[in-house]
């Protein structure tokens, strides 16, 4: 049996309503929710729900596959968000990680300057203030960074039971200080040979001014980083090899490779510890341009030659070497660092954005309708099957139906059950939520054997005998 028959007539995806759309579904769906919502929400800050964790731990496990686990000069590690307030002194964070901003005369809200100049338009040479019921004129470029003050994005804190003895520290706004202030230690414990890498999935925190556009812009995220140490004299050649690296990982991903760049950061617009950066850029579907009707590029992830700044500075203020030996030829030098650094935020909503599609079917039973599915790769799909009887009002179906769900279940893990609704309905819901393929228990199952499997890109559906059905799923998996 075949159920119900739906063929294509078009794509309909309205990439001007896409953001909304993406952010309806990640809340109605139970991907991601607003932080602290039955509280009015926290702005800045959101939770993973049971399919957004899903999908994030899928996008760790990927990274670390690609990155840690097939490689032999990578080593893990999960350092503390809380280190000691000397950390940031030496990194240069406690003085140098800041944003300028500047506040509105008449409604003394604070806006970064950045994006101010990012997001508004000069009227009669001045721009504008980004509070909607103020709109007051803030002034040209020159005006508006004259009145600039700087704001320090970590968030500060105090660890003791008492105020005066308290010890003054932050929430890490990186997660890589936590590698480099262990790099003796890694060194004296793994005895690791140059190059080698160090990689990390931690949470950090900022305080944004302004957090903004969902995933995008928030105050707390979580960072897939590596730190990568090499002989300062190829540092150029390792930054090459992982700028290549990252754009393979990219492409697994199944991001929307068109709508990725690269920006070269300019040599006065550079990181207090960097040489060289290369943002990925992602062509988002919010800030639009009016005039010419296109979306800005906005960073994805980033690649930075930290030089030696990071361990140089460690080194000097602990009074720890920071210092390398060839164990061949026994030179000394402290290593030059090759940091890729992707927030998992930020590749999620890209994600989403790339394997977002509507389009109209028709079927004699239903007419024409619109559906809307998440072309996840296999791999990333928060499950990969779904099992459903085809009437949960018949015991013999639902009891076969959980016989084939457990041996699902046990080969595959991420498998769901799903009885709710008629069986189009169901479609519909695991088509929005991304999953390859639905399995259906019917009549024929308990006279021929057999079940149903629908795949979610095409629809076509399968007739499988019970007995090869993890085979033939296996078989779609690669597994």
């Amino acid at each position: 049996m075949r159920y119900p028959i739906y063929m294509i007539k078009q794509g309909i995806r309205n990439e001007e309503k896409l953001f909304d759309d993406i952010v309806s579904l990640c809340k109605r769906r139970g991907f991601v929710f607003q932080s602290s919502e039955i509280y009015g929400g926290f702005s800045g800050v959101y939770d993973y729900g049971p399919l957004g964790a899903m999908l994030k731990r899928n996008i760790e496990k990927s990274w670390l596959k690609k990155f840690v686990e097939t490689r032999d000069d990578m080593y893990q590690l999960d350092s503390s968000i809380l280190m000691h307030g000397n950390v940031w002194k030496a990194s240069g964070h406690a003085e140098g990680f800041a944003d300028s901003i500047v506040e509105c005369s008449e409604c003394n809200t604070k806006w970064k300057i950045d994006s101010i100049l990012e997001s508004q338009e000069l009227v009669k040479g001045a721009y504008m203030c980004p509070n909607e019921s103020c709109d007051e004129p803030l002034g040209s470029v020159d005006d508006i960074k004259k009145r600039a003050n700087s704001f320090n994005l970590m968030l500060a804190t105090k660890v003791g039971a008492f105020d005066e003895s308290s010890l003054e520290t932050y929430l890490r706004p990186e997660t890589a200080q936590g590698i480099f202030i262990n790099f003796k230690n890694i060194l004296d414990s793994m005895h690791p040979k140059m190059p080698f890498g160090v990689a990390q999935i931690g949470k950090a925190f900022r305080n944004e001014i302004t957090p903004r556009n969902f995933l995008f812009r928030v105050r707390e995220f979580d960072q897939m980083e590596i730190e990568y140490f090499v002989e300062p004299k190829r540092a150029d050649e390792y930054f090459e090899y992982w700028r290549a690296e990252i754009m393979e990982w990219l492409v697994s991903l199944g991001i929307d490779m068109n709508k990725v760049s690269e920006y070269e950061t300019p040599k006065d617009d550079l990181a207090h510890y960097s040489d060289r950066t290369i943002d990925f850029q992602f062509e988002y579907p919010f800030g639009c341009d009016n005039k010419t009707g296109e979306y800005p590029k906005r960073e994805l992830c980033g690649l930075a030659n930290r030089t030696d700044h990071d361990l140089i500075k460690h080194g000097k203020a602990s009074g720890i070497s920071m210092e390398y030996m060839d164990p061949i030829t026994n030179e000394k030098y402290v290593p030059y660092i090759i940091e890729p650094s992707i927030g998992i935020g930020r590749i999620i909503l890209a994600l989403l954005c790339s394997v977002y599609h509507e389009e109209i079917t028709s079927s004699i039973d239903d007419g024409e309708e619109k559906r809307v599915y998440l072309k996840l790769p296999l791999t990333l799909a928060p499950y990969i099957v779904a099992v459903s009887p085809l009437l949960k009002n018949k015991p013999e179906l639902v009891e076969k139906a959980r016989h084939v769900y457990r041996t699902l279940k046990d080969a595959f893990g991420n498998v769901t059950w799903d009885d709710n609704g008629n069986i189009g309905k169901r479609y519909r819901r695991q088509d929005e939520i991304g999953t390859p393929f639905c399995v259906v228990v019917d009549f024929d199952s308990l006279d021929k054997k057999t079940v149903t499997i629908r795949h979610r890109d095409t629809m076509k559906q399968d007739i499988v005998m019970i007995d090869d059905v993890t085979k033939y799923i296996a078989s779609q998996i690669g597994g």
